[in-house]
C-alpha cells in the first residue's frame, strides 16, 4: 500500500468519527427535549409515582444528563446498548441483531437494482440523445423521483398483490412457511439457500421483490440523470471520435468505452445514495410491514423509547459511515488522483 493511499484512508477514517459522534449526539439531545415519558407509556396511566420512579432509577434515567450521555457513548463504542424501555427490558442488541439483517436484505437488492437500471437507462438515453427514448427516460426520471416511496409502495401493493395476486402483500415469509423455517443469521434468502429449503427460499424471494423494487425505483432518477450527463460529455471526447474513425459501432463505443469512464463519479453516488436508501427503508418497511430496523425505529419513536431509538440511530450511522468509507476506498483504488 502506497503512502498516499495509506494517508488518505487514515484521514477518511478520522473524519468519519466526528460525523457519527455529531449524529448520535443530536439524537440523544432531541429524544430528551421532546414531550412524553417512555416510562409512563410503558406502565400506563394508572401507574403510581413510586412505580415510575423505581423503573426510572433502574434504567438510569435519574442520573444527570452528562452521565447518561457518557454511558451512551460508551455503549456505542462497546456495541452494548443495554435494555429497551418498552419491550420487557429485552436487550437492544438482540433486537437489532434480528432487525439489521432484514434491512440489509432489503437495501442490497434495492441499490443493485437502482445502479443497474439507472446506469444503463442513463447510458441508453445519452446514446439516443434528443430522440424519443431520451425524452421518455428523462421524463421518467423526474416522475419517479417525485413520487413518495410510501405512495409508490401502495400502488404496487394494489396492482401486484390485490388486483393481480402475483406477489405477497407484506412481511418476509408466508406465515405457514415461517413456522417451520429456522434462520440462524436472520438473512432469510441466504439461510434458505444454504439449507436448501426451496419452499422458504421461494417465499423469501417473492416477499423481497416488491419492497426492494419500490425502494430502488425511488432513486433511479438520480442515476439516470447523472449517467446521461456524463455519458453525453464522454461521447464527445477525442478517444470516442478516434473510435468512430476506426469504424467501431456506436453501441460498442457507448457501452464498452464511454461507460467505463462514467462509472468513476457514479461509484461515489452509489455510496451517497445508499445512505438515502437506509432512510427510505423506514417508509418502505412501514408500508410493507417489513420487520427491519426502519419499522422498529418508527415503533420505538412512537413509544418514546430513549434507549432503543438512540441505539438504532447509532447503528444506522455506523452502518452508513462504513459504506461511505468503503466507497471512498474503492474510489481511491480506481482513481489515484483523489489521494493527493
Amino acid at each position: 500500500m502506497s503512502n498516499s493511499l495509506r494517508n488518505f484512508l487514515i484521514t477518511r477514517l478520522l473524519l468519519t468519527i466526528p460525523m457519527v459522534w455529531f449524529l448520535i449526539t443530536v439524537v440523544f439531545v432531541v429524544m430528551r427535549v421532546l414531550p412524553g415519558d417512555p416510562i409512563r407509556s410503558q406502565l400506563g396511566p394508572k401507574a403510581t409515582a413510586e412505580q415510575v420512579e423505581l423503573i426510572r432509577i433502574r434504567m438510569g434515567l435519574d442520573k444527570p444528563l452528562i452521565v447518561q450521555y457518557g454511558e451512551f457513548l460508551w455503549d456505542v463504542v462497546t456495541l452494548d446498548f443495554g435494555n429497551a424501555l418498552t419491550l420487557g427490558e429485552r436487550p437492544i442488541r438482540d433486537e437489532l441483531g434480528e432487525k439489521l439483517p432484514a434491512t440489509i436484505e432489503l437495501t442490497v437488492p434495492a441499490i443493485i437494482f437502482t445502479a443497474v437500471f439507472g446506469i444503463f437507462s442513463g447510458a441508453y438515453a445519452a446514446k439516443n440523445r434528443k430522440k424519443l427514448p431520451d425524452y421518455g427516460l428523462r421524463l421518467f426520471s423526474v416522475f419517479i423521483y417525485s413520487i413518495p416511496i410510501f405512495f409508490l409502495g401502495l400502488i404496487f401493493q394494489i396492482v401486484f398483490s390485490v388486483w393481480l395476486g402475483w406477489l405477497p402483500l407484506y412481511g418476509r415469509l408466508d406465515p405457514l412457511v415461517q413456522v417451520n423455517f429456522v434462520s440462524p443469521t436472520n438473512f432469510y434468502v441466504i439461510d434458505a439457500l444454504v439449507t436448501r429449503d426451496w419452499v422458504a427460499f421461494k417465499s423469501a424471494v417473492l416477499h423481497l421483490i416488491m419492497p426492494s423494487i419500490t425502494l430502488g425505483l425511488a432513486l433511479t432518477g438520480v442515476f439516470i440523470r447523472l449517467t446521461r450527463v456524463n455519458m453525453i460529455e464522454t461521447l464527445q471526447s477525442d478517444f470516442i471520435t478516434a473510435g468512430r474513425a476506426r469504424g467501431l459501432s456506436e453501441r460498442r463505443l457507448a457501452y464498452r468505452h464511454a461507460l467505463r469512464n462514467v462509472f468513476i463519479p457514479i461509484l461515489t453516488l452509489i455510496g451517497l445514495q445508499f445512505a438515502i436508501l437506509i432512510a427510505g427503508a423506514v417508509l418502505t418497511e412501514t408500508t410493507f410491514s417489513w420487520p427491519g430496523m426502519g419499522r422498529y425505529l418508527v415503533e420505538r419513536i412512537e413509544l418514546r423509547d430513549y434507549t432503543a431509538v438512540q441505539s438504532t440511530v447509532a447503528v444506522f450511522a455506523l452502518f452508513v459511515a462504513g459504506i461511505s468509507l468503503l466507497m471512498d476506498v474503492l474510489y481511491a483504488f480506481i482513481d489515484p488522483r483523489i489521494r493527493y
